[in-house]
């Protein structure tokens, strides 16, 4: 391997290169990261500006856009009815856990809240997305379909409703991924995005939540006309989805899932999964926040960033970016962030500059 690697730790990959990676069509310089959109600074209290300085120096391959999807219950000044229910917030003042604040209290509701359903066309949606920088540009927002629904309906009745109201289930979802689709047209159009990122956690430490069944019925159409659309319209479809989903993993391969994140470590076999998927789906490979951020020495930290990136590495195809696996927060180390950026980026760059010195040899 060379000994001077040849990268600009502060020079982000381009657009086309980031492309290439998810496409499977070639690495780039070096594995591509986005670690800044995980960290949370402001958690980090009198230490916030020693983060800043950290992520300072470090790049940010993927350019993250956040849009502005409706609230549960308080909608904007310019648009009263761009809110996902057209009802005061019973909540407000309250100590009542999130899980647990319903929304839709009766499927009754469900008429009245589809007639004043929000619009893709508020005007809002896309104000705080930045200009174009070169970078792959990634439109993002929180919640798809079960998460959504558990806000609505809260989670101990979303978890019963696939079997009890089957009906009123496939409604909402209809009337999400309509709206979905319709946002989805606007950050193509006007803000011309890469790709578009969401969340929807549906496994738990030891199993997804639902029998492939469920997901058979309830997810994967609305998921497939999801991916459909991003390809129509010439991007990427993202999914991030916390605890154990390997069985799902073939489903979304099936309908054209783009990228996947984290293959969260404890709930599934990074090792496993690599072998089965890796040539058929790009991981967006998250490191452990559970146990080796707040918990691991700097060097634990740096093995661990070896270690995923052996594990996923796919010389020539890509197919591999590195992240943390979800919120890093307070309890990690200056070190520990220090030790997470340096080697992402020293690693990820002398597994391309070592694979293509082999090749060549």
């Amino acid at each position: 391997m060379s000994a001077n690697l040849p990268v600009d730790i502060q020079d982000p990959l381009t657009r086309d290169e980031v492309i290439s990676v998810v496409e499977g069509r070639s690495t780039a310089r070096r594995v591509p990261i986005q670690i800044h959109f995980w960290i949370h600074p402001e958690s980090f209290a009198e230490r916030k500006s020693a983060v800043l300085e950290i992520m300072n120096r470090y790049p940010a391959d993927l350019q993250i856009c956040g849009l502005h999807v409706p609230d549960v219950f308080d909608a904007p000044d310019d648009d009263p009815e761009y809110r996902w229910v057209p009802f005061a917030d019973p909540y407000r003042g309250k100590n009542v856990a999130l899980d647990e604040q319903i929304a839709i209290t009766d499927w009754a509701q469900l008429d009245e809240v589809l007639t004043h359903f929000p619009s893709a066309d508020y005007p809002g949606l896309l104000r705080d997305v930045p200009a174009a920088d070169g970078r792959y540009r990634l439109g993002h927002w929180w919640y798809c379909l079960f998460e959504r629904h558990w806000t609505l309906r809260g989670m101990t009745n979303s978890l019963t409703d696939y079997y009890q109201y089957p009906d009123q289930v496939h409604r909402l979802y209809r009337a999400l991924t309509d709206f979905y689709l319709g946002i989805m047209e606007r950050g193509s159009k006007e803000q011309n995005f890469d790709g578009i990122f969401v969340s929807d956690d549906l496994g738990t430490q030891t199993q997804p939540f639902f029998s492939p069944e469920i997901f058979r019925e309830f997810f994967k159409p609305y998921y497939r006309e999801l991916f459909d659309k991003a390809h129509e319209l010439g991007m990427h479809f993202w999914l991030h989805t916390c605890g154990d989903v390997e069985e799902f993993i073939p489903d979304w391969i099936e309908i054209g899932l783009d990228v996947l994140h984290p293959i969260q470590k404890h709930t599934m076999d990074e090792r496993r999964v690599a072998e089965r998927f890796g040539d058929q789906i790009t991981i967006w490979a998250g490191l452990d926040v559970q146990q080796v951020i707040p918990w691991g020495t700097p060097e634990q930290v740096r093995a661990e960033v070896r270690y995923l990136l052996d594990t996923y590495w796919r010389h020539g195809e890509g197919r591999l970016i590195l992240t943390a696996g979800n919120g890093i927060n307070e309890d990690c180390t200056l070190e520990s962030l220090e030790a997470f950026f340096s080697e992402a980026v020293s690693y990820g760059s002398k597994l391309v500059v070592g694979s293509d010195e082999e090749a060549a040899g």
